[in-house]
């Protein structure tokens, strides 16, 4: 599917649906009076019959004479529309559209009032709501040609003022479906190997980008012992990858992204419930956002210069697999304790933070789906995000309020640090049920000191269910902090 920007008028619009807005009592509808006199006269009918009074989620479809679709959404009142309203009712419309045999569709939304939204984020807001309903998973399914999916082509009406923000949608909605593809597919297929490979096109394909990837003999010789332990029971061998982008001055320190790319993850000895399981293949959903993050900034040109570090690992049980009550020496030369072998994306992230700050970075973001516990904290709908540093919290929540991705943060107190005391190690990877998402960044706040430095855990927003699968956040998010760094 193609996303692409128009300045056309809405009456001389191709497409085959077009989405326009109506609040709830509103008297006067500019762009329904653009349509003709046939649009117009049904229109006025469904509001006097009360078919649709243009409630938030309402839509409803008119036809030309020409067979094209014009679908008028419901936005509720006008002074209690939000993002997540507006977000809402553009995914639901397009992607009941998207069901049918429409080849293009053109949103005129954009050029409505969108209340307190202004007009830039309402067309990032929309052109995100756009790409994300339209995506399909077909890459493991057989299909009947004229069974695949038939949309084509979503064109979003902007603005001269609006077009920079649509550019930037459109980057992340690039980012986002990448990150989305290594969420959903197979581990079979989906392994350390397949996203090094993956990594690897996306470095050949841009003339800014680099990447190298260590093999496990390469990371044995390094000391990256944390890492590697989590790997030792798989028959497919751990992979670190590097992505490198130069997009800024040679002289400019980098901004490190490092993802949880565990690819499968059945617990390892400390085997995980059989129910379920099988969405253990988002474990590497991490790995996928930084990825994303990676394709969408180098789409977008940013002018910045960014490392992205994927620990790329499976965690099986076998007689070589790591064992709780271990002790590991990670690549720092700390020492942990192995109380569960669950807690292994920890142990990947904590070797790969260390090595991440030999390449002097100014700033360094992982994102993982790291624990169970951050889901009962804060659901569904926000991620969490821990660090030391005050502003850079700020500057991640302020990121996601302006795509709607948004994270929350939770405290890294020292009074939750002694939860990972034990006798026998510098520290031990789990801190006991109380606050297991704190004390999962707490362990890895050991492995960052001195550094500008902050951990997302996304275990509750990188992927809903079976149905939908991977929803590419917090790509977006991520994106938007990237696009408000280079804008300093």
């Amino acid at each position: 599917m193609k996303l692409k920007a128009t300045q056309k008028n809405i009456n001389t619009c191709q497409a085959d649906q077009v989405f326009i807005s109506h609040y709830k009592d509103q008297e006067k509808n500019d762009m329904v009076e653009q349509l003709g006199a046939d649009i117009q006269a049904q229109f006025a009918a469904r509001l006097k019959n009360q078919d649709f009074i243009g409630k938030s989620g309402e839509f409803v479809d008119f036809y030309n004479t020409d067979g094209q679709i014009i679908t008028v959404i419901g936005l509720g009142s006008p002074d209690k529309l939000t993002a997540t309203a507006l977000y809402a009712a553009v995914h639901k419309a397009t992607q009941t559209a998207a069901k049918t045999r429409v080849q293009s569709i053109a949103n005129y939304m954009t050029l409505n009032d969108l209340g307190d939204i202004d007009a830039a984020q309402g067309a990032k807001l929309i052109t995100l709501a756009s790409a994300h309903a339209e995506y399909r998973y077909e890459d493991t399914k057989s299909y009947k040609k004229d069974n695949k999916h038939s949309l084509k082509t979503i064109e979003i009406a902007v603005s001269d003022k609006q077009q920079p923000a649509f550019e930037q949608a459109k980057g992340m909605a690039a980012g986002i479906v990448s990150a989305r593809h290594l969420g959903n597919n197979p581990p079979n297929i989906c392994n350390p190997a397949y996203i090094a490979k993956y990594a690897t096109k996306i470095a050949d394909k841009h003339k800014d980008c680099e990447i190298n990837v260590l093999n496990h003999k390469q990371m044995k010789k390094m000391g990256m012992g944390a890492l590697l332990a989590v790997g030792q029971g798989s028959a497919n061998k751990p992979k670190m990858v590097v992505l490198k982008y130069n997009g800024g001055k040679k002289d400019d320190a980098p901004v490190a992204l490092v993802g949880k790319g565990i690819t499968f993850d059945t617990g390892g000895i400390s085997l995980k419930p059989g129910a379920n399981m099988d969405e253990m293949k988002y474990d590497m959903c991490g790995a996928a956002t930084v990825i994303g993050g990676f394709v969408a900034a180098v789409e977008l040109g940013l002018p910045i210069n960014l490392l992205t570090f994927v620990p790329a690992v499976e965690n099986m049980p076998d007689g070589k697999a790591y064992r709780p009550g271990d002790v590991i020496t990670s690549y720092s030369g700390k020492t942990i304790e192995v109380l569960n072998t669950d807690a292994e994306g920890r142990m990947i992230l904590c070797d790969t933070l260390t090595y991440a700050q030999e390449f002097k970075p100014s700033v360094i973001l992982d994102f993982a789906t790291l624990t169970g516990a951050c889901i009962v904290a804060l659901g569904h709908q926000a991620s969490a995000v821990m660090t030391k540093t005050p502003e850079l919290a700020d500057e991640l929540k302020e990121a996601g309020l302006q795509v709607h991705d948004r994270v929350w943060e939770l405290p890294l107190w020292d009074e939750y640090q002694k939860q990972l005391d034990t006798s026998f190690a510098d520290m031990q990877n789990i801190g006991g049920f109380p606050a297991g998402t704190i004390t999962a960044g707490c362990f890895l706040s050991r492995f960052t000191d001195g550094q500008k430095w902050a951990h997302v855990d996304i275990a509750g927003t990188a992927w809903n269910n079976k149905k939908d699968g991977a929803t590419g956040r917090p790509v977006a998010m991520l994106v938007q902090y990237l696009i408000n760094e280079s804008q300093k």
